[in-house]
């Protein structure tokens, strides 16, 4: 085995091995998804150097990318769009969230039938909205009212989308009563006694819930969802809500692993309780209004983040940009604007950067064609692992049938 499908293998151990093949499977198929699925890789690969080492600590979302973005329900019952992954999330230079999007856009390029000219333009547009965002130094968020481009088509979308819409593309009725749809798409089914685990766990949380009968459970399934956490365990749960068939709701629980950003940065992090803990309170210091639901729990012994279900069809369609740079543009400006925001939003807490030493930063110019550079070597660096991923796939090295 080389060194790189070891480093992949051995971080990936001891995942549900249904999901982890699908993983696998996906990661074969471009330098992009493959950068999805591997974010511990690219912070191992990361070159040390002195412009990363000295920006700004701030906190981060750990697994910043083009795909990381999308709309979901707040707490408020609003809509908002925003950075809506931080399972990786610590506290770290704030380059290192810059670089790794600058990179998704160097290789995603291809997936996206940009040319080189293009990419290297939209790495500019990144890092000349973020320094602006910061050097303006308050923090916004965006709405459908604020929305522009491909992120206001997004929302214009889901608001023509109801409630049982969105439940009849996870559900089958079954007279008046849903049940969710086990696809191998979506969903896997569960033993029982996962699902008895699940739902004994479901009526303890809600016991302490304003209306318990809220989160009934009707159903549960293994989710298949994103890349990197494929094969983590983890379930959608549909739950009574407001009532059947139309009022119900769909839940996700996902177990929470540590942050594999953690190791590869100097800066000290927090005594966190959970990994859960970590997860849920750096995205709730990040994001103007968090997602529905949105809890650290513990379940069968370990630690999870409970939240609202968020489709992955809630994101922007980038390849439907046309041919038109301006429309991507307006994107990766929206994605860099978030990311500053979120860092000034929780800038101040356990020893992260102030707003005024943000504000500074931004203002500066000599760090933005060295980070550009910077995402240059970890695209080729993330090319040439790929590579070598698929020649140890192709040769049967992730077979995990091979290993039962």
């Amino acid at each position: 085995m080389s060194d790189i499908a070891q480093l992949i293998a051995t971080f990936n151990a001891g995942r549900d091995p249904e999901r982890l093949a699908m993983k696998y499977r996906l990661m074969r198929a471009s330098p992009f998804v493959f950068l999805r699925g591997t974010c511990h890789l690219f912070y191992t690969r990361l070159p040390r150097n002195e412009l990363l080492d000295h920006a700004p600590p701030v906190w981060i979302c750990g697994d910043m990318h083009l795909e990381n973005f999308g709309s979901y329900k707040g707490d408020n019952r609003l809509v908002y769009f925003d950075n809506n992954d931080f399972d990786e999330a610590c506290l770290a230079p704030n380059l290192y969230e810059l670089v790794r999007l600058l990179a998704s856009v160097l290789v995603g390029a291809a997936d996206l039938k940009l040319s080189r000219a293009q990419a290297l333009a939209l790495c500019q547009t990144a890092v000349e909205s973020y320094g602006g965002a910061l050097a303006f130094g308050k923090a916004r968020w965006i709405e459908p009212e604020t929305s522009v481009g491909m992120v206001r088509d997004l929302f214009d979308a889901l608001a023509s989308r109801s409630r049982a819409a969105h439940l009849d593309r996870r559900t089958v009725l079954k007279g008046k009563t849903r049940v969710l749809k086990v696809d191998g798409k979506k969903a896997l089914p569960v033993s029982d006694q996962a699902r008895a685990e699940v739902t004994s766990f479901m009526q303890t949380f809600a016991a302490g819930e304003p209306n318990p009968d809220f989160y009934r459970v009707l159903d549960v399934a293994r989710r298949i969802a994103g890349t990197g956490s494929l094969g983590v365990d983890r379930y959608v749960i549909l739950v009574a809500g407001k009532g059947s068939p139309d009022g119900n709701y769909l839940i996700d629980l996902k177990e929470a692993l540590p942050s594999s950003v953690t190791p590869h940065v100097r800066t000290p992090q927090p005594a966190w309780q959970t990994e859960a803990q970590r997860v849920v309170e750096i995205q709730r210091r990040n994001q103007a209004v968090s997602q529905a639901f949105l809890h650290a729990v513990e379940f069968n012994q370990r630690s999870y983040v409970l939240r609202s279900l968020q489709p992955s069809e809630d994101r922007v369609a980038l390849a439907d940009w046309d041919g038109k740079l301006p429309r991507l543009e307006a994107v990766i400006n929206s994605m860099a604007e978030l990311s500053a925001w979120a860092h000034l939003r929780s800038g101040g807490r356990q020893k992260s950067s102030i707003a005024d030493d943000l504000i500074a930063f931004g203002q500066r110019r000599d760090w933005q064609l060295p980070l550009i550079d910077l995402a240059t070597q970890c695209e080729a660096q993330v090319v040439a692992d790929w590579k070598a991923y698929c020649d140890a796939y192709d040769r049967g090295a992730f077979d995990l049938s091979a290993k039962k």
